[in-house]
């Protein structure tokens, strides 16, 4: 069969749920069967050094750039990425075409026992690979153990089951998309674990250039996903949002009006600084509600927090 267009993507199973998620999209929107949209594997640097802690290996960035480039140098169409990994800016001649529908963008903790956060014995070990997890998991339980854990979600699942760790969290997007959430021993209040800007969030990428796949990737886009999407990344961007950043971000769209809630947290969960925003639901207000409340939490924080971060 030939094929209309080639999707570039990761090789985890996530990652190749996403994909599949959005070749159904594109052949039902085209009337062309599913195998008409060919997958291009392709490993990132995120994926091959899974020993080291993200912020150790550059940030943001390890899960997109090698997929990008294949895009850019024609080897692929349009690129699938989970929003949350992509950096703050796309390389150039690549823009955002489309945003899927947002899954749930909660955290989730997974136990062996069954537990709850707030049940976990003294000393317990939390195993994640994400600074703005641990920072508000040392908030709320002072007393438990951030490990750093790293690798697919099977992988880290496994590691759980193996003892290696008590708990994990994960989010609730990726593991529903999976069939796992009946895994989930607690979904986390947003008020209490706050997630990351963009969780949740299937981005397409395609080229500028390409006018017919953006033609096409259009009519697939979600509107209140792109508007939430745009205020989080936002925020992200203002506050030089890396892999050495807690940044926590959740915008939602009711009757259009976008409320923004952030939180900018110190690594050890000693100090965090928090804003909550209102504004109009639209793609451009969305941009600058996000770039407002970066600015606010950066004044409070101070110059010297994020001198302190940058040399880590």
């Amino acid at each position: 069969m030939a094929h209309l267009f080639t999707i570039a993507t990761r090789g985890s199973p996530l990652a190749l749920r996403q994909a599949e998620m959005l070749r159904a999209r594109l052949a039902a929107l085209t009337g062309a069967d599913v195998a008409a949209f060919a997958l291009r594997i392709v490993k990132t640097s995120g994926d091959r050094f899974l020993a080291d802690s993200l912020q150790d290996l550059g940030g943001k960035g390890l899960f997109t750039k090698e997929i990008d480039e294949a895009l850019l140098a024609g080897e692929a169409d349009i690129a699938v990425h989970s929003a949350k990994d992509l950096p703050a800016e796309l390389p150039p001649g690549l823009v955002l075409a489309a945003f899927l529908p947002r899954e749930d963008p909660r955290d989730a903790l997974i136990s062996r026992n069954g537990a709850c956060l707030a049940d976990l014995a003294a000393g317990a070990r939390i195993g994640t690979a994400s600074l703005r997890r641990r920072a508000q998991i040392r908030r709320l339980r002072p007393d438990l153990e951030p490990v750093l854990l790293r690798g697919n979600v099977g992988r880290r699942l496994a590691k759980c089951e193996a003892g290696e760790v008590d708990a994990v969290v994960l989010a609730l997007a990726g593991l529903r998309r999976l069939g796992l959430a009946e895994r989930v021993s607690e979904i986390l209040d947003p008020a209490a674990m706050l997630p990351a800007p963009a969780q949740g969030v299937i981005a397409i990428v395609a080229r500028a250039d390409d006018t017919k796949v953006r033609e096409l990737l259009v009519r697939i886009d979600d509107p209140a996903t792109r508007v939430t999407t745009s205020a989080e990344r936002a925020l992200a961007a203002g506050l030089d949002a890396s892999c050495r950043t807690p940044i926590a971000a959740l915008a939602n769209l009711r009757d259009g009006t976008l409320s923004l809630h952030a939180r900018l947290i110190s690594p050890d969960g000693g100090r965090m600084w928090e804003a909550v925003e209102t504004g109009a639901g639209t793609v451009e207000e969305a941009a600058a509600l996000g770039s407002r409340l970066a600015a606010e939490l950066r004044t409070r924080a101070g110059a010297a927090f994020f001198a302190a971060l940058a040399a880590r």
